[in-house]
């Protein structure tokens, strides 16, 4: 079978592929050089963002194409919401990589982190493209499987806890996930997400209840990933064992990954319907409810987080519970606000544990006052949590709000749109609880000389000015993925 290989799109997968094994060589050659691993992730890393450009930049119905066969069909296909997400998840591994840069780890350990971090990223820009079944399957769970090392690499015992949940839960996932991949197989007749087979089984009486049990087995596997209800368990675990920074990528580039994935089915999930849709609703109703409860009885700032990213995965799925053109566009700008967001808070977090000690900031109490004595700091962390909030003055989180509801809305499905409205006005008390804490008085209100880290501080400058643009013009980060 003849397949025409066109570089330029693959891109984004290769130079993170390939540079995570060459930091491998090079730590074979020169030991224990944390500096070096460091500096040649960060710049692979922006030049595989500088790669997405070509593609971003292509219209719609022109997406940038790999791996064809002859007669046309072709298995890696990357269009303006693909290319966005592409862009997002490399950014974000860009800004977690010089946020784990300064904080010191046995150095024989940074070779591994560095690693397993750009096949995570890989994986995340691999899946959003990947047409053909097994590619998709692998970089799914490229994307999955290297975030475990970076869970335990800390070797505490909640770093330890933390990996062991993760990987039950991964281990659990890619079965389901197989079996899905393996049910649409017998169901299509295809090994390609191609549309016209995937009409074909709908249209068979026979195939299109085997297509329907390959959708929701498929769905659920990409709900552990994606910390979906009831697929959520692993979460707190995770996000309390692992490093700040490396907290941060489970947040942000294996969210987009996951949702990347879910994506590139979406659209057969729309042409089934019924129970599909009905089950992708309720799921994500659940996740917004429980995550937002949980979230309020929560004191732990990290295991907040990650109910945090409970509640905002039901937001990010809950455009695709509806058959509307703009849904798959709806959920890709959520997950980029999101995001984006999520990155300023874990940028905050991470400057002043580097400078005060990990309990300095795993703890809302300790956190009292910060704003007070950090203030730049403080509006960084607080913009982000507004943002997620959906509260002005981020316009940005309120527009992204919008932007799922409106599918909802078209479609009549008032039930739905009621429990989401409400919760997201109790996302309001969720987050508004911790800005709250941040500049209310009392605690140590002294700066007491405590500086950050040049690349923290880098960050923490570029931070708030980046937060601001995107909430007073979020459509430049809409037009990544519309």
């Amino acid at each position: 079978m003849n397949i025409h290989v066109y570089w330029l799109p693959l891109l984004p997968v290769i130079i993170p592929a390939v540079t995570a094994v060459l930091v491998l060589v090079i730590d074979a050659v020169v030991p224990r050089r944390r500096t070096v691993h460091f500096v040649v992730a960060a710049l692979a890393l922006a030049a595989a963002t500088a790669s997405t450009v070509p593609s971003l930049t292509r219209v719609f119905d022109d997406p940038a194409t790999s791996l064809c066969q002859p007669e046309g069909n072709c298995f890696y296909v990357v269009d303006n919401v693909s290319a966005g997400l592409q862009a997002a998840a490399l950014l974000s591994a860009l800004v977690v990589t010089l946020l784990a840069a300064p904080i010191r780890i046995a150095k024989s350990h940074s070779v591994i982190q560095v690693s397993a971090l750009l096949s995570v990223t890989a994986g995340a820009t691999g899946v959003v493209a990947a047409r053909d079944l097994p590619a998709w399957l692998v970089m799914l769970e490229l994307a999955t499987v290297p975030t475990i090392a970076l869970v335990a690499v800390r070797a505490r015992r909640t770093a330890v806890d933390g990996a062991l949940n993760l990987l039950t839960t991964s281990l659990v996932s890619f079965a389901v996930t197989a079996m899905g991949v393996a049910m649409w197989f017998a169901a299509t007749g295809s090994a390609t997400f191609d549309a016209d087979t995937v009409q074909v089984a709908i249209d068979n009486p026979d195939t299109r209840p085997m297509l329907a049990v390959a959708l929701m087995l498929i769905v659920a596997g990409v709900g552990f990933k994606l910390s979906l209800v009831p697929f959520h368990a692993w979460t707190p675990e995770g996000y309390a064992g692992a490093s700040v920074p490396m907290t941060a990528l489970l947040a942000t580039v294996s969210k987009i990954a996951a949702l990347g994935a879910l994506l590139v089915v979406a659209r057969p999930i729309a042409a089934v319907g019924g129970a599909a849709m009905v089950a992708l609703a309720v799921i994500a109703v659940l996740s917004m409810t429980l995550g937002n409860v949980m979230a309020l009885r929560e004191n732990d700032t990290l295991r907040f987080l990650a109910w945090s990213s409970v509640s905002q995965a039901g937001w990010i799925v809950l455009p695709l519970a509806t058959s509307s053109s703009r849904a798959v566009h709806a959920a890709a700008a959520y997950v980029v606000i999101y995001a984006v967001a999520t990155l300023g808070i874990f940028i905050a977090l991470t400057a002043v544990a580097h400078q005060q000690g990990r309990s300095a900031v795993t703890a809302f109490d300790a956190l009292r006052g910060l704003g007070r004595r950090q203030p730049w700091t403080g509006v960084l962390l607080s913009l982000g949590l507004l943002t997620l909030a959906g509260l002005p003055p981020a316009i940005g989180g309120v527009l992204a709000k919008v932007a799922v509801l409106h599918p909802v809305a078209d479609e009549r499905q008032w039930l739905l749109l009621v429990l989401a409205a409400i919760n997201a006005m109790i996302g309001v008390a969720v987050y508004l609880r911790w800005v709250w804490q941040i500049f209310s008085s009392g605690g140590d209100t002294v700066d007491r000389g405590l500086r950050a880290h040049p690349l923290h501080l880098i960050l923490l400058v570029a931070g708030v000015p980046a937060l601001v643009v995107v909430n007073l013009a979020p459509q430049l980060l809409f037009w990544l993925v519309d």
